[in-house]
């Protein structure tokens, strides 16, 4: 008997499907395997829906960024950013009664920004012993577990750090990782446990490198935070190209693979997305380390990508069809597979404020078909709505 052969069919889809839709609101359990390459927070508003309609969504996470509080513990530890995942992994979290709401609601608990850093240091000593309200509501063994992850993280913690404003779930989450010897996937599992995560979260890869980039001008910026136009001034050149860096403040050129279990996740999606938000550090950069680019092109699914809506201060002077042509450049690096790499664009020009000019006959030579149809809402604009985007993905699917 002849072995089973794939077989390749095409469908017409109607967008959006209601009874797709309605099918996969009914039973998320069974919904499709949606993978988003993404850092950052743009992604959280649509993690939160998601999870209605699918609970095998999958979210490759850049670990790059050097900013905000996970600098922080990037600087204290020598490890890769938890920010994202953080954020991630509680955006997908099961808030029902089903889920553990006692410990989202430690998860997503942050350190007060003001008062005495002894008084500070108390409460998460509290927090190590069971004392402290938040971690007291929770029952064991989930509540011994935490107290574990915490009380490695507290016997590791430079005695200048800094707890104002700290996320307990990334301390909680630091915690793990050196526990587990500096490993990222053992505490990323436990977490998503611990407050059912209804989807995949993984770092796309767990190496501890920082993010550099030379500008048209010559010059190299080097850290992700001094990238984005958020902690520091904005870029006043155009990015010529995004590369790893060994070092946060000096370029040292570093590179990265990723590990099999990821290339897998992307090669078995049923729909692979680059979504909006900061274009190089939180798209871009989940694209740098090899294996990416083969990975996606194995994969035998729609790929779509959503541009940016407003004013993104790393694509300066780019288009939609600059930063289409951007997308692939970074994707065929390093690929030798022959698989399609970008189906769809996905846009709607009455509503949506783009940089002009729109796509035109180019990404049709490249194999690349827009899809123009309506994405923002009276309520949402001058964003996507989160509910008409996801009706579009989930009926590619």
């Amino acid at each position: 008997m002849a072995a089973n052969k794939p077989v390749r069919i095409t469908r017409t889809a109607r967008l959006p499907d209601p009874v797709k839709i309605g099918r996969y609101l009914k039973a998320p359990e069974l919904g499709p395997r949606m993978l988003f390459f993404s850092g950052g927070t743009a992604l959280t508003g649509i993690s939160r829906s998601l999870k209605r309609y699918t609970h095998n969504s999958i979210h490759l996470v850049t670990p790059f960024d050097s900013g905000g509080s996970s600098a922080k513990l990037r600087k204290a530890f020598d490890m890769p950013s938890i920010g994202d995942l953080r954020s991630r992994l509680t955006a997908l979290a099961d808030e029902n009664i089903t889920g553990n709401p006692e410990v989202y609601k430690l998860f997503v608990y942050r350190f007060p920004s003001t008062g005495k850093d002894r008084d500070l240091l108390t409460r998460l000593e509290l927090m190590i012993r069971g004392k402290e309200a938040l971690v007291a509501a929770i029952p064991n063994p989930m509540r011994r577990l935490i107290r574990n992850q915490l009380g490695y993280f507290r016997e590791a913690m430079p005695d200048d750090f800094d707890l104002h404003s700290a996320s307990t779930g990334n301390l909680i989450l630091a915690g793990g990782y050196l526990n587990n010897h500096k490993h990222l996937d053992p505490i990323i599992f436990l977490f998503s446990k611990l407050v059912n995560v209804l989807g995949t979260v993984r770092a796309v890869v767990n190496n501890n490198l920082h993010l550099a980039a030379r500008l048209a001008d010559g010059s190299c910026v080097t850290g992700q935070h001094r990238l984005t136009g958020k902690e520091t001034a904005p870029l006043a050149s155009p990015v010529s190209e995004l590369f790893l860096s060994g070092d946060p403040d000096t370029y040292v050129p570093a590179t990265a693979e990723m590990r099999k279990k990821n290339r897998r996740l992307i090669e078995q999606a049923e729909l692979i997305c680059y979504p909006p938000g900061s274009f190089y550090t939180s798209l871009v950069a989940n694209l740098l380390p090899q294996g990416v680019g083969p990975a996606i092109a194995r994969a035998d699914c729609p790929k779509i990508y959503i541009p940016n809506l407003g004013h993104d201060p790393e694509q300066i002077g780019m288009s939609v069809e600059d930063s289409v042509l951007t997308l692939l450049d970074y994707l065929k690096a390093g690929n030798g597979e022959n698989g399609k790499l970008l189906d769809f664009v996905l846009i709607d020009s009455k509503r949506g404020n783009y940089a002009p000019p729109l796509p035109g006959p180019a990404l049709q030579d490249l194999g690349v078909d827009v899809i123009d149809t309506r994405l923002v809402s009276k309520q949402s604009a001058p964003w996507y709505d989160t509910e008409l985007l996801l009706s579009v993905l989930l009926s590619l699917t």
